[in-house]
C-alpha cells in the first residue's frame, strides 16, 4: 500500500499522533459523566467496567448498556457537557505545536461525533484545523424518534468489533508502511478501548492511575505514563527532533 493513498501521509509527516479523547484530551470522561449524572449512576457503571477489565463482558455490550440508561434528549446532553467538561490544560499548546510542526493529530474515540466536535470547538474557540482528524462512533435515532427527544437516541458503532470501535484498524495501514517511509506512530489513552490501538504504535502514553495502565501491566506491554499533555508535548518534541527514540522512552518509564 503506497503512502499516497493514506490520508494522514499527505504532508509527509515524520510523526503521527493518534489519541483517545475522553479522559485523555479532556480531564474527565464525558460518557462517564453522562452515565453517572443522567443515566443509571456511578455504581452500576463501575460494576460493568469491572466485568470488562476481567474480560467477562465485552466493551461493546457494556458501553451500550451504560449509554442506554440515559434518556435525556441529545441536545440537552451536549449542553450539560459543555458546562461541565474541561480540556487538559496543556492540550491546546500541543494542538498548535502539532499544527506548526506537521504532526497530524488523529482522535480515535469510542464516543460520539457531535459531542466531540462540540467540545473541541468550545475548547479551542474555533473549529479544529485540517491537521486534526476525528474517527469515532455516531449517534442515531432510537425507535424512529427525534434524537433530541426523551429516550430518542442511541450509539451507532463504528464497526463490528467487540470494542464497537476497533481503534487499531485506523493505525494498521500506517504501521504496515515500509521502513524509511513509515513515520513514528504515537498514541495516548487511558482506557481498555485503547489497548488494540496501542499495540500498533511505537510508543504508548497511558494516563497515570487509569485502567489502561492496569491492562498494560497485566499483559507486559511497554508504556510511559503521563499526568497531562505537558509530558506528551515535551516527549513528542524530543522524538521529532531525534533526541530520543520511542523505545528508549518506554524503557525508561518501565524502570523508573
Amino acid at each position: 500500500m503506497g503512502s499516497t493513498v493514506l490520508p494522514y501521509m499527505q504532508t509527509n509527516p515524520k510523526v503521527i499522533f493518534f489519541t483517545d479523547f475522553d479522559g485523555t484530551i479532556t480531564v474527565d470522561d464525558s460518557n462517564d459523566f453522562m452515565i453517572d449524572n443522567l443515566g443509571f449512576g456511578r455504581e452500576r457503571r463501575q460494576q460493568l467496567n469491572e466485568k470488562v477489565l476481567d474480560e467477562t463482558l465485552g466493551f461493546r455490550d457494556a458501553f451500550r448498556e451504560m449509554l442506554g440508561s440515559i434518556k435525556t434528549p441529545y441536545d440537552e446532553c451536549i449542553a450539560t457537557l459543555l458546562k461541565n467538561m474541561k480540556l487538559d490544560p496543556y492540550f491546546e499548546k500541543f494542538y498548535y505545536w502539532a499544527r506548526d510542526n506537521n504532526v497530524p493529530i488523529v482522535i480515535l474515540s469510542s464516543g460520539m461525533r457531535p459531542i466531540i466536535s462540540a467540545l473541541l470547538e468550545k475548547f479551542l474557540g474555533h473549529k479544529p484545523g485540517d491537521h486534526l482528524h476525528i474517527v469515532c462512533n455516531e449517534v442515531v435515532s432510537r425507535d424512529g424518534k427525534d434524537i433530541n427527544s426523551e429516550g430518542g437516541w442511541q450509539i451507532q458503532y463504528h464497526d463490528e468489533s467487540h470494542f464497537g470501535h476497533d481503534k487499531s484498524l485506523e493505525i494498521k495501514p500506517y504501521a504496515a508502511l515500509p521502513e524509511g517511509e513509515r513515520p513514528v506512530l504515537l498514541y495516548a489513552g487511558d482506557g481498555v478501548s485503547d489497548l488494540s490501538a496501542a499495540a500498533e504504535t511505537n510508543l504508548l502514553f497511558a494516563k497515570a492511575g487509569k485502567d489502561l495502565v492496569t491492562f498494560c501491566e497485566r499483559r507486559g506491554m511497554p508504556f510511559t505514563t503521563f499526568e497531562n499533555w505537558s509530558t506528551i508535548l515535551s516527549t513528542t518534541q524530543d522524538i521529532l527532533a531525534g533526541k530520543v527514540s520511542p523505545v528508549d522512552v518506554a524503557k525508561v518509564s518501565k524502570t523508573a
